[in-house]
Protein backbone atom coordinates (compact mmCIF):
# COMPACT_ATOMS: atom_id res chain seq x y z
CA UNK A 1 0.00 0.00 0.00
CA UNK A 2 0.88 3.54 -0.91
CA UNK A 3 0.36 6.27 1.79
CA UNK A 4 1.18 10.06 1.74
CA UNK A 5 2.53 10.89 5.42
CA UNK A 6 3.78 14.38 6.00
CA UNK A 7 4.57 14.80 2.61
CA UNK A 8 6.42 12.11 2.42
CA UNK A 9 5.76 8.71 0.44
CA UNK A 10 5.48 5.25 2.20
CA UNK A 11 5.38 2.26 0.87
CA UNK A 12 4.15 -0.68 3.15
CA UNK A 13 2.82 -4.25 2.86
CA UNK A 14 0.13 -4.30 6.24
CA UNK A 15 -2.77 -6.48 6.86
CA UNK A 16 -6.24 -4.87 5.29
CA UNK A 17 -7.86 -4.50 8.32
CA UNK A 18 -5.11 -2.21 9.96
CA UNK A 19 -5.97 0.96 11.44
CA UNK A 20 -4.60 4.32 10.52
CA UNK A 21 -3.44 4.36 14.42
CA UNK A 22 -2.13 1.30 14.22
CA UNK A 23 -0.04 1.97 10.93
CA UNK A 24 1.02 5.18 12.13
CA UNK A 25 2.29 3.93 15.54
CA UNK A 26 3.34 0.64 14.73
CA UNK A 27 4.31 0.23 11.53
CA UNK A 28 5.56 4.06 10.46
CA UNK A 29 6.89 4.73 14.04
CA UNK A 30 5.14 7.65 14.28
CA UNK A 31 4.04 7.98 17.70
CA UNK A 32 3.16 11.34 18.74
CA UNK A 33 -1.12 9.80 17.27
CA UNK A 34 -2.02 8.63 20.75
CA UNK A 35 -4.14 5.50 21.30
CA UNK A 36 -7.03 6.86 24.20
CA UNK A 37 -9.79 5.42 23.69
CA UNK A 38 -9.66 3.09 20.93
CA UNK A 39 -13.47 3.85 20.39
CA UNK A 40 -13.38 7.53 18.53
CA UNK A 41 -14.70 9.24 21.84
CA UNK A 42 -11.91 10.77 22.98
CA UNK A 43 -9.47 12.56 19.92
CA UNK A 44 -6.20 11.30 20.92
CA UNK A 45 -5.71 10.03 18.02
CA UNK A 46 -6.91 12.74 15.91
CA UNK A 47 -4.86 13.58 12.19
CA UNK A 48 -6.14 15.29 9.37
CA UNK A 49 -6.88 13.51 5.92
CA UNK A 50 -7.59 15.70 3.33
CA UNK A 51 -7.32 18.66 5.74
CA UNK A 52 -10.58 16.97 7.30
CA UNK A 53 -9.76 15.78 10.98
CA UNK A 54 -10.56 12.36 11.27
CA UNK A 55 -10.23 10.00 14.66
CA UNK A 56 -7.81 7.48 13.20
CA UNK A 57 -8.37 4.54 15.78
CA UNK A 58 -11.62 4.43 13.59
CA UNK A 59 -10.41 4.26 10.02
CA UNK A 60 -8.74 1.31 8.24
CA UNK A 61 -5.67 2.45 6.89
CA UNK A 62 -6.27 0.88 3.41
CA UNK A 63 -9.20 3.74 3.08
CA UNK A 64 -6.31 6.31 2.79
CA UNK A 65 -4.04 5.34 0.61
CA UNK A 66 -2.82 8.11 -1.44
CA UNK A 67 -4.35 10.82 -0.03
CA UNK A 68 -2.24 13.69 2.48
CA UNK A 69 -2.28 12.63 5.89
CA UNK A 70 -0.77 15.21 8.55
CA UNK A 71 0.23 13.88 12.09
CA UNK A 72 1.49 16.20 14.53
CA UNK A 73 5.06 15.03 13.39
CA UNK A 74 4.37 16.81 10.05
CA UNK A 75 2.77 20.26 11.91
CA UNK A 76 6.32 21.87 13.17
CA UNK A 77 9.71 21.29 14.10
CA UNK A 78 11.30 21.58 17.16
CA UNK A 79 13.30 24.34 15.70
CA UNK A 80 10.19 25.95 14.03
CA UNK A 81 6.98 25.04 15.93
CA UNK A 82 3.62 25.72 14.74
CA UNK A 83 2.47 28.78 16.13
CA UNK A 84 -0.70 26.34 17.47
CA UNK A 85 2.36 24.68 19.35
CA UNK A 86 3.92 27.61 20.50
CA UNK A 87 0.74 28.87 22.19
CA UNK A 88 0.15 25.57 23.57
CA UNK A 89 2.88 26.24 25.79
CA UNK A 90 3.00 29.80 26.29
CA UNK A 91 -0.37 29.39 27.62
CA UNK A 92 -0.41 26.22 29.59
CA UNK A 93 -2.45 24.30 27.32
CA UNK A 94 -1.48 21.19 28.43
CA UNK A 95 -0.36 19.35 31.16
CA UNK A 96 0.19 15.51 31.15
CA UNK A 97 0.57 16.43 27.05
CA UNK A 98 -0.89 13.00 26.34
CA UNK A 99 -4.32 14.62 24.42
CA UNK A 100 -2.10 17.87 23.28
CA UNK A 101 -1.07 16.11 19.56
CA UNK A 102 -4.56 15.15 18.74
CA UNK A 103 -5.61 18.81 20.15
CA UNK A 104 -3.76 20.69 17.59
CA UNK A 105 -4.20 18.73 14.86
CA UNK A 106 -7.86 18.88 15.95
CA UNK A 107 -7.38 22.52 15.64
CA UNK A 108 -5.80 23.06 12.85
CA UNK A 109 -8.74 20.98 11.09
CA UNK A 110 -11.26 23.25 13.30
CA UNK A 111 -9.78 26.43 12.13
CA UNK A 112 -10.49 25.34 8.62
CA UNK A 113 -14.07 24.00 8.70
CA UNK A 114 -14.71 27.22 10.10
CA UNK A 115 -13.05 29.28 7.39
CA UNK A 116 -15.05 27.47 5.14
CA UNK A 117 -18.06 28.51 6.48
CA UNK A 118 -19.33 25.21 8.36
CA UNK A 119 -21.40 25.73 11.24
CA UNK A 120 -21.01 23.89 14.65
CA UNK A 121 -24.16 23.00 17.06
CA UNK A 122 -23.76 26.74 18.37
CA UNK A 123 -23.56 28.71 15.29
CA UNK A 124 -26.25 31.17 15.18
CA UNK A 125 -26.50 30.86 11.44
CA UNK A 126 -26.14 28.08 8.85
CA UNK A 127 -25.42 29.61 6.30
CA UNK A 128 -22.64 32.25 7.26
CA UNK A 129 -19.40 33.03 4.80
CA UNK A 130 -16.93 31.90 8.12
CA UNK A 131 -17.69 32.01 11.47
CA UNK A 132 -16.21 33.95 14.69
CA UNK A 133 -14.39 31.82 16.94
CA UNK A 134 -15.59 33.19 20.09
CA UNK A 135 -15.22 30.76 23.58
CA UNK A 136 -18.35 29.10 23.12
CA UNK A 137 -17.90 28.16 19.66
CA UNK A 138 -14.27 27.26 19.92
CA UNK A 139 -15.12 24.74 22.68
CA UNK A 140 -17.99 23.19 21.30
CA UNK A 141 -16.16 22.68 17.69
CA UNK A 142 -13.18 20.99 20.15
CA UNK A 143 -15.44 18.84 22.50
CA UNK A 144 -14.86 16.12 20.42
CA UNK A 145 -10.80 16.04 22.30
CA UNK A 146 -10.78 15.04 25.82
CA UNK A 147 -8.60 16.28 28.17
CA UNK A 148 -8.19 14.67 31.36
CA UNK A 149 -5.99 17.33 33.22
CA UNK A 150 -8.46 19.64 32.71
CA UNK A 151 -6.20 21.83 30.89
CA UNK A 152 -9.70 23.41 28.60
CA UNK A 153 -9.01 26.65 29.99
CA UNK A 154 -5.00 26.85 28.29
CA UNK A 155 -6.36 24.99 25.36
CA UNK A 156 -9.16 27.70 24.83
CA UNK A 157 -6.93 30.88 25.11
CA UNK A 158 -4.02 28.93 22.54
CA UNK A 159 -6.45 28.88 20.56
CA UNK A 160 -8.36 32.48 20.87
CA UNK A 161 -4.28 33.93 21.06
CA UNK A 162 -3.33 31.87 17.27
CA UNK A 163 -6.47 33.64 15.46
CA UNK A 164 -5.98 36.81 17.36
CA UNK A 165 -2.83 36.84 15.58
CA UNK A 166 -4.52 36.20 12.60
CA UNK A 167 -6.96 38.31 12.94
CA UNK A 168 -4.84 41.22 13.12
CA UNK A 169 -2.06 39.95 9.98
Amino acid sequence: MHFLINDELHEIDVDVRTSLLDLLREHLHLRGTKKGCDQGACGACTVLVDGERINSCLALAVQYQNRPILTIEGVGRPEALHPLQQAFIEHDGFQCGYCTCGQICSALGMISEAERGIPSLVSAELDADHYDLAEEELRERMSGNLCRCGAYNGIVAALKAVLDKRATA
